[in-house]
């Protein structure tokens, strides 16, 4: 008897271990930092200034010089537009003390003349883990593109003394709920438009990863607020509730818990008017698994009220392999396209089209940043 209970006590060991170092590979894999790619080198100009850092201002109000992204990859130009830091002061709420929040802001050069009248379309792009809004503006380009189709950005930044790795906390309960950071994002954003000429018809909300999870729950909590979303390798959106369930959702999806979110959504919000979404997934993604993506097409067809079969494009790989070869299953209602599901073949966990100087960027596209302001231009809210 005593023989048996050893080796079963030993039997138990030796399956504890395996599990727990089968949860170390799997939190290794999520968070840890790739290498970014080694840009090639180049003769640097003699004497030639360094480009200034961004920094979070000391007053409450954005100041008003022009400033370059910090970055390693020098030979991306900086844009024309105005490269303002600031923060924002959130006061506590329940169940969170107050914070300070950092974010950029862009403003473009040359906006369209019809902006004048109405303000500028604002997008809030929100960065993935191990990643500042300085460094995903960089490296995924979209001031560039901002400032060619007259779009404002924000980059809200999240705090290491919230999160150490600065992950947005989209697997949490109460911030999937509207809790947690939801209103320091929101209130960061009406501050902006007090501040700034924005159309309040055209504010989109976009984010990679764990900013892409956040975004989500942002647009789903303040429906009447944005025109649509934008989610590039993003989880499912209502389930994990915990560190180790987000990692479960990463791996597995949530199942049938991904309705029954979508559902919770429309019960607290009785009149929720549709949220349009473009979801981009790279079909190589072994942190994000492309099952989420398809989970979050099932989540948005029904909030969005979509009974229609998708109509299907095949985008081959573009010579010298520029771009991959992709989907997009765009799902319209009449005229009206409310959700493009992107999938790329090869990609892994990196923003498509992006500076491959940079973590979390891939060189080859389609350009994300491109395709997420094309569908917005589509949206606006009445």
């Amino acid at each position: 008897m005593k023989k048996a209970a050893s080796s079963l006590l030993r039997t138990l060991v030796r399956t504890g271990k395996r599990q727990s170092r089968s949860v170390s590979k799997i939190v290794t894999a999520l968070f840890a930092v790739p290498a970014a790619a080694k840009p090639k080198r180049k003769r640097k100009p003699a004497a030639k200034p360094a480009a200034p850092r961004a920094r979070a201002t000391t007053s409450a109000a954005p100041r008003t010089t022009v400033r370059t992204v910090p970055s390693t990859a020098t030979h991306v130009p900086p844009s024309p537009g105005k490269w303002l830091a600031s923060h924002f002061s959130a006061p506590p709420g329940v169940g969170r003390p107050a914070r300070r929040m950092s974010y950029w802001l862009y403003l473009p050069n040359n906006p369209p003349e019809d902006t004048q009248r109405k303000g500028l379309p604002l997008l809030v792009m929100l960065h993935g883990c191990h990643q500042t809004a300085t460094q995903f503006a960089q490296g995924t380009r979209m001031n560039q593109w901002a400032e060619q189709m007259g779009y404002a950005v924000l980059y809200p930044q999240q705090l290491v003394s919230v999160q150490a790795q600065r992950c947005w906390k989209w697997y949490d309960r109460a911030t999937q709920e509207g809790g947690g950071d939801v209103p320091v994002i929101v209130g960061m954003i009406n501050k902006v438009m007090t501040q700034y000429a924005i159309d309040r018809s055209r504010i989109y909300i976009a984010g990679i990863s764990a900013g892409a999870g956040m975004a989500n729950i942002v647009a789903l909590n303040h429906p009447q607020l944005f025109a649509a979303v934008g989610l590039h390798s993003g989880p499912v959106f209502g389930a994990g509730h915990n560190t180790i369930g987000a990692l479960g959702v990463m791996q597995h999806g949530a199942a049938t818990r991904s309705e029954a979110a979508a559902h919770e959504v429309m019960m607290r919000h009785p009149q929720f008017p549709g949220m349009p979404a473009i979801l981009i997934q790279g079909e190589g993604d072994k942190i994000v698994r492309p099952i989420n993506q398809l989970q979050l097409a099932r989540q948005s067809r029904l909030l969005n009220r979509l009974s229609t079969e998708p109509k299907i494009t095949h985008k081959p790989q573009g010579r010298g392999g520029r771009h991959n070869a992709h989907q997009l299953h765009d799902f319209y209602e009449g005229r009206k396209l409310l959700l493009r599901v992107a999938q790329i073949a090869d990609l892994e966990h990196a923003w498509s089209g992006g500076d491959p100087a940079l973590a979390f960027n891939a060189k080859a596209g389609p350009d994300a940043s491109k395709m997420m302001l094309e569908f917005f231009s589509r949206h606006q809210r009445v």
